[in-house]
Order: C-alpha cells, then sequence, then structure tokens
C-alpha cells in the first residue's frame, strides 16, 4: 500500500488510522468538508467534498489509490457514489461498518448477516434514516451496495462500542460521571452483553485490513464481552460509589439500545491478528474519567 484515500480522518479512531498509515510511510489523502482541522499539517494531502453531493466526489476520480478507507458512509446512495465514481480507481476499499448490523446476541459472527444477498431496496440519502433502527438499515444497505456492485474488492469492518481518552460521543464517561453523582441510570437489562474496541485499536485494526489480502465482512472488537452487570460493576469498584439505577424510562442511558451487541472476532484472530481483552482496556479508561 503506497497510497491510501480517507474519507474521514479528521477524529477519533479515524484520525488514529491517518496517523498509524502515515507511520507506515503511506502517502495519504484526506477527503472531508474540510471544517475539522485534522492536526496533520503537510503530512497529508486533502480533497474538499460534500458527501450527499456527488459532483464533488467527481473531483476523487482524478487519481487512483491502492486503499480507500470510507469512514463517512451511511447511506446506501452514498455507497453506491463512490462505486460509479472511483469504478477503475481502487486496488481494494474498507469499509467502516457496525455491529449493529445483526440483530443482537452474543459472539455474533459475520455470516449472521449477508450483505451479498441482502435486499439493496430503494436508495436513500443518509436524512431518510432515523433513530438507531434508521442507523442499522443504513449501514446494512450500503453493505449491500458496496459487496453487490463495486468492481474493486470491498472489506466491511463491523466495530462494537469504539472508547477511548478522545471519543467526542462521551458516552463511557456519561456512566462513570452517573456513579459518581448517584445519579439515577435506566438499564433494563443487566445480563444483555456490551463488547469495546478502544479509538487506538481501531485505527490499527483498520490499517491492518488496508495491508492485508482479506475481502468480505469481518468483526473487530475485544477477545470477550462483559454484561451491563459487570461493566457497572466494574464502575462502581473503580470510583468506589454503588451505581443508582431505576426503571424510569426517561433516565436513558447511551448504551442502552434496542438489542445487545456483542461479536465474535475469531475470524480476524485466525487470519492473525490479535485483540486485547476488555480488562486490558476498559478498567484504565474507567479511572480516566473517574
Amino acid at each position: 500500500m503506497k497510497r491510501a484515500l480517507v474519507l474521514g480522518g479528521t477524529k477519533f479512531f479515524g484520525k488514529k488510522l491517518v496517523r498509524n498509515l502515515l507511520e507506515e510511510g503511506v502517502e495519504v489523502t484526506i477527503a472531508t468538508r474540510g471544517k475539522t482541522e485534522d492536526g496533520f499539517g503537510d503530512r497529508v494531502n486533502r480533497i474538499p467534498i460534500e458527501r450527499g453531493d456527488r459532483a464533488t466526489l467527481e473531483n476523487l476520480a482524478f487519481q487512483s489509490w491502492d486503499v480507500v478507507y470510507d469512514q463517512t458512509c451511511y447511506s446506501p446512495q452514498e455507497a453506491l457514489d463512490v462505486c460509479e465514481v472511483l469504478e477503475g480507481k481502487i486496488g481494494r476499499l474498507v469499509f467502516t461498518s457496525t455491529a449493529a448490523v445483526y440483530e443482537g446476541g452474543s459472539f455474533l459472527k459475520e455470516d449472521e448477516f449477508d450483505p451479498y444477498h441482502f435486499e439493496i431496496g430503494e436508495l436513500q440519502s443518509r436524512q431518510h434514516y432515523k433513530g438507531v433502527a434508521g442507523y442499522q438499515q443504513a449501514k446494512r444497505q450500503a453493505e449491500a451496495v458496496y459487496f453487490q456492485k463495486a468492481d474493486f474488492p470491498v472489506v466491511a469492518v463491523r466495530l462494537p462500542f469504539v472508547v477511548g481518552k478522545d471519543d467526542y460521543s462521551e458516552r463511557l464517561k456519561f456512566y462513570v460521571q452517573k456513579v459518581k453523582r448517584a445519579e439515577e441510570m435506566y438499564i433494563p437489562k443487566l445480563n444483555d452483553v456490551l463488547d469495546f474496541i478502544t479509538s487506538d485499536e481501531a485505527g490499527r485494526f483498520l490499517k491492518w485490513l488496508g495491508k492485508s489480502e482479506f475481502v468480505g465482512p469481518i468483526n473487530g472488537g475485544a477477545k470477550d464481552e462483559v454484561t451491563f452487570k459487570q461493566f457497572i460493576g466494574m464502575i462502581e469498584d473503580i470510583v468506589g460509589k454503588k451505581a443508582v439505577l431505576t426503571d424510569n424510562e426517561k433516565a436513558a442511558t447511551p448504551y442502552v439500545l434496542f438489542t445487545a451487541f456483542a461479536l465474535s472476532v475469531e475470524k480476524a484472530e485466525h487470519l492473525g491478528y490479535k485483540f486485547p481483552t476488555i480488562e486490558e482496556f476498559l478498567p484504565a479508561l474507567i479511572n480516566y474519567y473517574a
């Protein structure tokens, strides 16, 4: 891999990906709206795009790329635009998907959602998809478009909740602060499972996939999983206070979705990538927020 295009790459684990690529000596081009300072200075090239405006994507077609990382696709129409605009210009594409493409459960394997045969349906822009269910459908359709329509090899990286000191969503911080302040939290099913990956690990895994020859869907995440009960217990032990749990749905918490997801990383580890356990990274992050 000599030349990489990153759609996104200005914050969170996309930024970690760019940093990893630069450390490998890869020539990196970032394609974004240009509204977020990335901090890379003249170490990267930049092409301004507006993801929902296909005409701006045409600016990407004047060059060819060994690897394209799509970090910003949130609709099937956006995936199709990339397929058509960059036809014949890409060595391979790595699409950042999500654990939410699954119906939910424990140690979910890649074949539990099949994008090769999923009905693409009507192509819509990202504004059409609302809430978690809309996000799930958008990512499913986008995967289906890439695997069924692209003329280049595609990898879909399915990630669980991403955590890190640079997490702008502050979801983990939310839980730590709630326990510290003895504020109510609504967690209806304490035995539901949770899965995590750090932003550092996500950046490394994405880089690794760009260099590999693997094609298809693949999970990333911790080697193991925890239940909400274990997760809250970990925070309680570090903070030194008991969580205040309630049946009041108005005290909603960010990791409580319509179902629970925890991924099997057996496929990635069989290919040679090694993930840490949750115990190896989550307590340190809880301590950071505490």
